[in-house]
């Protein structure tokens, strides 16, 4: 992984409760990667560096704990940052589609490997060293598109099926 894309750490900062930039966290999220509350910025952003702003197709991967998702960051809510309980996964290949990232990333092989690789007891947590030395298959944009289209059909049912 670490040969297409950028991979960094989230922000740290105690949230104020009101500002201009969005502080995304794991709680923020459900077990589908999918944005679950209502956000409200609540850091100041003068206090931000911009190498932090997420950007449209970002891919956040929660890697603390035991709920390790991959989200895709859509510009609905920016500026907005990642937690530290986040890796920022940015492609540096035009073949490669942000949200395939994410289903790859979401897959139940992947999340077996990356659980089987975790380091810590209490508080599991995968490494950006894990994470760059994954290796992953790249297929073509078409297969990554309709992999895409199907995972969005199957996370829906699934909302469904909740509800």
């Amino acid at each position: 992984m670490k040969d297409i894309t950028n991979i960094q750490t989230g922000h740290f900062a105690k949230p104020i409760g009101i500002g201009n930039v969005l502080y995304l966290q794991s709680k923020h999220f459900d077990e589908f990667g999918q944005l679950n509350s209502v956000l409200h910025p609540d850091l100041v952003a003068d206090k931000i560096s911009k190498r932090h702003l997420l950007k449209e197709g970002d891919v956040l991967f929660a890697a603390k704990g035991t709920k390790n998702f991959a989200a895709v960051f859509e510009n609905h809510y920016e500026p907005a940052v990642g937690s530290t309980s986040f890796f920022v996964l940015r492609p540096t290949e035009q073949s490669i589609l942000s949200q395939y990232w994410a289903w790859q990333r979401n897959s139940n092989t992947t999340q077996t490997l990356l659980k089987g690789q975790a380091i810590g007891t209490s508080i599991p947590s995968i490494s950006k060293q894990i994470l760059e030395n994954l290796e992953i298959t790249v297929p073509s944009i078409e297969i990554q598109m309709r992999i895409q289209q199907i995972t969005k059909l199957r996370n829906k049912e699934k909302r469904l099926k909740q509800k």
